[in-house]
Protein backbone atom coordinates (compact mmCIF):
# COMPACT_ATOMS: atom_id res chain seq x y z
CA UNK A 1 0.00 0.00 0.00
CA UNK A 2 1.24 3.61 -0.37
CA UNK A 3 1.08 5.63 2.30
CA UNK A 4 0.11 9.09 1.89
CA UNK A 5 1.66 11.90 4.43
CA UNK A 6 -0.67 12.87 6.85
CA UNK A 7 -1.90 16.75 6.49
CA UNK A 8 -0.83 18.82 8.37
CA UNK A 9 -3.86 19.70 9.87
CA UNK A 10 -4.65 16.14 10.79
CA UNK A 11 -0.99 16.05 12.52
CA UNK A 12 -1.83 19.38 14.14
CA UNK A 13 -5.25 18.03 15.53
CA UNK A 14 -3.54 14.42 16.84
CA UNK A 15 -0.71 16.17 18.03
CA UNK A 16 -3.19 19.39 20.62
CA UNK A 17 -5.44 16.32 21.35
CA UNK A 18 -2.81 15.26 23.28
CA UNK A 19 -1.47 18.48 24.72
CA UNK A 20 -4.99 19.08 25.92
CA UNK A 21 -5.59 15.96 27.60
CA UNK A 22 -2.57 16.58 29.28
CA UNK A 23 -3.57 19.60 30.19
CA UNK A 24 -6.69 19.13 31.35
CA UNK A 25 -5.68 15.68 33.43
CA UNK A 26 -2.48 18.13 34.83
CA UNK A 27 -5.06 20.98 36.45
CA UNK A 28 -7.66 18.43 37.28
CA UNK A 29 -5.21 17.13 39.50
CA UNK A 30 -4.22 20.29 41.38
CA UNK A 31 -7.92 21.82 41.27
CA UNK A 32 -10.17 18.40 41.90
CA UNK A 33 -9.80 14.88 43.56
CA UNK A 34 -7.83 11.90 41.73
CA UNK A 35 -11.59 10.23 40.93
CA UNK A 36 -12.57 13.25 38.77
CA UNK A 37 -8.58 13.14 37.05
CA UNK A 38 -9.22 9.57 36.40
CA UNK A 39 -12.32 10.70 34.76
CA UNK A 40 -10.82 12.83 32.41
CA UNK A 41 -8.27 11.13 31.74
CA UNK A 42 -10.33 7.82 30.79
CA UNK A 43 -12.38 9.85 28.72
CA UNK A 44 -9.74 11.47 26.95
CA UNK A 45 -8.32 8.51 26.45
CA UNK A 46 -11.44 7.07 24.88
CA UNK A 47 -12.10 10.03 22.51
CA UNK A 48 -8.69 9.82 21.24
CA UNK A 49 -8.33 7.01 20.21
CA UNK A 50 -11.89 6.81 18.87
CA UNK A 51 -10.77 9.78 16.98
CA UNK A 52 -7.81 7.87 15.85
CA UNK A 53 -9.65 5.12 14.73
CA UNK A 54 -11.77 6.69 12.79
CA UNK A 55 -9.29 8.59 10.86
CA UNK A 56 -7.57 4.80 10.35
CA UNK A 57 -11.22 3.16 8.95
CA UNK A 58 -11.14 5.58 6.57
CA UNK A 59 -8.10 5.99 5.29
CA UNK A 60 -8.28 1.79 5.26
CA UNK A 61 -12.18 1.75 3.38
CA UNK A 62 -11.37 4.75 0.97
CA UNK A 63 -7.95 3.04 -0.28
CA UNK A 64 -8.62 -0.79 -0.51
CA UNK A 65 -12.12 -1.34 -0.15
CA UNK A 66 -13.95 1.80 -2.46
CA UNK A 67 -16.01 -0.48 -4.17
CA UNK A 68 -18.04 -1.21 -1.29
CA UNK A 69 -17.40 1.85 1.01
CA UNK A 70 -20.67 2.25 2.08
CA UNK A 71 -21.08 -1.72 3.70
CA UNK A 72 -17.18 -1.40 5.07
CA UNK A 73 -17.52 2.26 6.79
CA UNK A 74 -21.30 1.20 8.05
CA UNK A 75 -19.79 -1.83 10.20
CA UNK A 76 -16.31 -0.21 11.39
CA UNK A 77 -18.95 2.46 12.59
CA UNK A 78 -21.09 0.31 14.39
CA UNK A 79 -17.99 -1.86 15.68
CA UNK A 80 -16.26 0.99 16.98
CA UNK A 81 -19.76 2.54 18.52
CA UNK A 82 -20.07 -0.74 20.52
CA UNK A 83 -16.60 -1.00 21.80
CA UNK A 84 -16.77 2.72 22.92
CA UNK A 85 -20.18 1.42 24.58
CA UNK A 86 -18.86 -1.59 26.28
CA UNK A 87 -16.17 0.77 27.89
CA UNK A 88 -18.21 3.58 28.98
CA UNK A 89 -20.62 1.12 30.19
CA UNK A 90 -17.71 -0.47 32.38
CA UNK A 91 -16.04 2.55 33.68
CA UNK A 92 -19.53 3.99 34.60
CA UNK A 93 -21.07 0.57 36.08
CA UNK A 94 -17.67 -0.01 38.15
CA UNK A 95 -18.23 3.52 39.74
CA UNK A 96 -14.94 4.22 38.91
CA UNK A 97 -14.69 7.66 38.04
CA UNK A 98 -16.67 11.19 38.57
CA UNK A 99 -19.00 11.18 35.44
CA UNK A 100 -18.82 14.93 35.37
CA UNK A 101 -14.53 14.24 34.64
CA UNK A 102 -15.30 11.48 32.28
CA UNK A 103 -18.06 13.95 29.91
CA UNK A 104 -15.08 16.96 29.98
CA UNK A 105 -12.70 13.68 29.02
CA UNK A 106 -14.70 12.47 26.46
CA UNK A 107 -14.78 16.19 24.81
CA UNK A 108 -10.91 16.49 24.00
CA UNK A 109 -11.43 16.39 20.69
CA UNK A 110 -14.24 18.48 20.13
CA UNK A 111 -12.92 20.99 22.54
CA UNK A 112 -9.42 20.31 20.35
CA UNK A 113 -11.64 20.91 16.99
CA UNK A 114 -13.14 24.18 17.85
CA UNK A 115 -9.94 25.89 19.25
CA UNK A 116 -8.19 24.87 15.82
CA UNK A 117 -11.15 26.22 14.05
CA UNK A 118 -11.19 29.26 15.91
CA UNK A 119 -7.53 29.67 15.57
CA UNK A 120 -7.49 29.28 11.73
CA UNK A 121 -10.27 31.07 11.45
CA UNK A 122 -9.06 34.54 13.37
CA UNK A 123 -5.54 34.56 11.24
CA UNK A 124 -8.19 35.12 8.04
CA UNK A 125 -8.52 38.49 7.33
CA UNK A 126 -11.13 38.28 4.04
CA UNK A 127 -13.53 35.49 3.04
CA UNK A 128 -12.69 34.20 0.42
CA UNK A 129 -9.18 33.13 2.52
CA UNK A 130 -11.89 30.75 5.27
CA UNK A 131 -13.09 29.42 2.02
Amino acid sequence: MNRTEKDPLQKRIEITNWILLAVLVGGSLFLRSHRFSLGILLGGLISVINFHWLYRNLLNVFSKHLNRARAALMFRYYLRLAVTAIALYWIISRNLVDVIGLVIGLSVVVLNIMITTLLALSGKNHVEEVI
